[in-house]
C-alpha cells in the first residue's frame, strides 16, 4: 500500500514539474525570440520597449481623430493599424493600444501614447515597458495562433510533414480547331434538267414575227 501511494505520489510531482517546466519554456522562448534588437516584431513577440506620453495634434496619421488609446510608434517596425498591449507597470496605463500615429522623433522600440491631459502626459515622462503584438497592421489574419493547453504541451505527438507542394506546370499550348468541311449540297452533285427551248423560224438568217393569234 505504502509502494503504491508512493508511486501515485512521484508521478503527480513528475507531471506538475513537467508542466511548470512548458510554461517557463515557452514564456522565456517567447521573450527571448527576437535576437536583434531592431528587427520588426512578429505577432505574439513580447519585447521591450521605451514609453512616452503625448498631447498634442487632431489628427492622426491613419487619418482619425485623436483619442484615448491611441499610441504612435516607429512604422517601420510596427505598423499603422496594429493592436498592442503595454504594461508600464502603471495600471492606470496599463491595456490595449491601437497604433494610429507616427512622427519623425519616434525611432526604434519606443511607443507614444497619447493623453488628452498635457499636465498627465509631462508626469508620465518616460517609462520603460513591455509591449505585445496583438495585431500587426489592419490585416485581422496577421494574428498569433491559438495558445495550446497543458496537456497538449506536455502529450504533443509529432504531426506528419506536409507534403511538399507540386511545382505548377505551364500549360499546354491551345491549338486551333480544325476547319470543318461543309457537307456538298445535294443539289450541287445532281446536274440540273435544261428545259427544250422551242425552235424560232428564221428567214435568210433574222427570225421571223411571230404570227398573231387567230381568232375562232
Amino acid at each position: 500500500m505504502f509502494l503504491t501511494r508512493s508511486l501515485w505520489r512521484k508521478a503527480i510531482v513528475t507531471v506538475v514539474a513537467a508542466g511548470v517546466g512548458v510554461v517557463l519554456y515557452n514564456a522565456t522562448s517567447q521573450d527571448a525570440r527576437q535576437t536583434d534588437p531592431n528587427a520588426p516584431p512578429a505577432p505574439g513577440d513580447r519585447i521591450s520597449i521605451s514609453a512616452t506620453a503625448y498631447c498634442k495634434g487632431s489628427v492622426t496619421a491613419a487619418g482619425v481623430s485623436v483619442q484615448d488609446g491611441a499610441a504612435a510608434s516607429d512604422r517601420s517596425l510596427i505598423p499603422l493599424g496594429s493592436i498592442v498591449h503595454i504594461e508600464t507597470g502603471d495600471p492606470r496605463y496599463d491595456g490595449m493600444y491601437t497604433i494610429l500615429d507616427t512622427g519623425p522623433e519616434i525611432k526604434g522600440r519606443e511607443v507614444d501614447l497619447y493623453m488628452w491631459s498635457c499636465n498627465e502626459a509631462l508626469a508620465f515622462g518616460r517609462k520603460e515597458a513591455r509591449l505585445t503584438l496583438l495585431r500587426k497592421g489592419w490585416d485581422p489574419r496577421a494574428t498569433p495562433p491559438p495558445k495550446a493547453t497543458l496537456m497538449q504541451r506536455i502529450f504533443r505527438s509529432r504531426a506528419a510533414p506536409e507534403p511538399s507542394p507540386r511545382p505548377l506546370q505551364p500549360p499546354p499550348p491551345s491549338r486551333a480547331p480544325a476547319p470543318r468541311s461543309l457537307p456538298s449540297s445535294p443539289r450541287s452533285e445532281t446536274p440540273r434538267e435544261e428545259t427544250p427551248q422551242p425552235e424560232i423560224p428564221q428567214r435568210d438568217g433574222a427570225p421571223l414575227d411571230p404570227l398573231p393569234p387567230t381568232t375562232p
